[in-house]
């Protein structure tokens, strides 16, 4: 009995309501460096994959802003998402990090961000500020010689 393909299903489900078709990421592999030794020199270990962002089910219109914050400089100018691994010294580990990596980044920008709320410095925090202001200058002020003639 052979465990079931991870890459056979048709959606990548990372969340409820949130998935990514297979069909929408392009994978390249190549010859990378990282863990491997010789193996580095004669298989292509190296995952690279390509994800357009109006392809992600389920991101609000917000989510996908944040996205494409969080994204910086993975996202190309055709609004693709593009992650690279040479971490592990196989293929199909590079490329199971690749779609953790990518499921990650989606769901922290699927995350809406708690409101910052306005704090002022308590009554006591000012009273010390202010306290080693006066202190500081009490102590440069006994630096000064008396005598200014």
């Amino acid at each position: 009995m052979t465990a079931p393909d991870p890459f056979s299903e048709a959606f990548i489900d990372l969340a409820p309501g949130l998935r990514i078709p297979r069909a929408a990421l392009q994978w390249q592999f190549a010859r990378g460096g990282g863990p491997g030794g010789q193996n580095v020199n004669k298989l292509n270990t190296k995952a690279e994959v390509w994800l357009a962002i109006d392809q992600i089910h389920g991101l609000s219109p917000a989510a996908l802003a944040r996205l494409r914050t969080l994204a910086g400089g993975r996202l190309t100018r055709q609004d693709q998402l593009h992650l690279s691994s040479t971490i592990h010294r196989s293929q199909e580990q590079n490329r199971q990090e690749l779609i953790g990596r990518l499921g990650r980044l989606i769901l922290s920008a699927a995350r809406e961000p708690r409101p910052r709320r306005k704090t002022k410095p308590t009554r006591a925090s000012k009273t010390r500020r202010l306290d080693s202001k006066r202190h500081r200058a009490q102590t440069k002020s006994h630096r000064r010689s008396a005598d200014w003639s």
